[in-house]
């Protein structure tokens, strides 16, 4: 079984968890949240398991921290769904390894008694061919999406679209490694071990 849940990354001086948006966890959720390493300028991030996050709790995010963030709703590892938003309400998002969600976004037709059945046939292999198309096709505007995000939260992003494109458009076999990825790709200053404190 790999990761479900969200991994959220944000700028502040505190530590996220400390935001309102988490007031409502009790302390035993609390302990079960991992800080990534940070990111040097107060970059964070949080692996939150399923269940302990809203969609809402990003514009109050947002709203506490004053800096652009972004959260990866990820399944089992396998696939992740990226939602920025600016200072200014803009958002922009993105699917990672798209193959994989191509198949799982895939629309069932109406009569099917068996799912098992389906996945296994042609019909199921054409479906699933048109919706990489249709999330193939999206990329470039994500692509650009997460650029102008990007270069609203201050970062001298040294990535050209065509290389987060191409990021956008492979694939890992975890999810969280591709979204740790993206960020770098992105612009933002690489992770750091936190110096141990006896």
């Amino acid at each position: 079984m790999g990761f479900s849940g969200q991994l959220v990354f944000a700028r502040s001086e505190r530590p996220l968890l400390e935001a309102p948006v988490f007031g409502s966890i009790d302390q035993e959720l609390k302990s079960t949240v991992h800080a990534w390493w940070p990111r040097p300028d107060g970059w964070q991030t949080l692996q939150l398991d399923q269940g302990l996050w809203e969609d809402d709790y990003l514009s109050a995010l947002v709203e506490w921290t004053g800096a652009p963030a972004c959260v990866a709703d990820v399944s089992d590892s396998d696939i992740a769904l990226v939602t920025g938003l600016g200072t200014n309400g803009q958002r922009w998002q993105a699917w990672l390894n798209l193959d994989n969600a191509a198949a799982l976004l895939v629309e069932e037709p109406e009569d099917l008694d068996d799912v098992s059945l389906w996945v296994s046939t042609p019909e199921f292999e054409d479906a699933v061919r048109r919706k990489r198309a249709e999330l193939d096709a999206e990329v470039p505007a994500d692509a650009e999406g997460a650029l102008i995000w990007v270069s609203a939260a201050g970062v001298q992003a040294a990535a050209q679209q065509p290389r987060i494109e191409e990021l956008l458009r492979s694939r890992e076999t975890f999810a969280e490694d591709l979204f740790s990825t993206l960020l770098d790709e992105l612009g933002f200053p690489k992770a750091t071990q936190p110096s141990w404190q006896p």
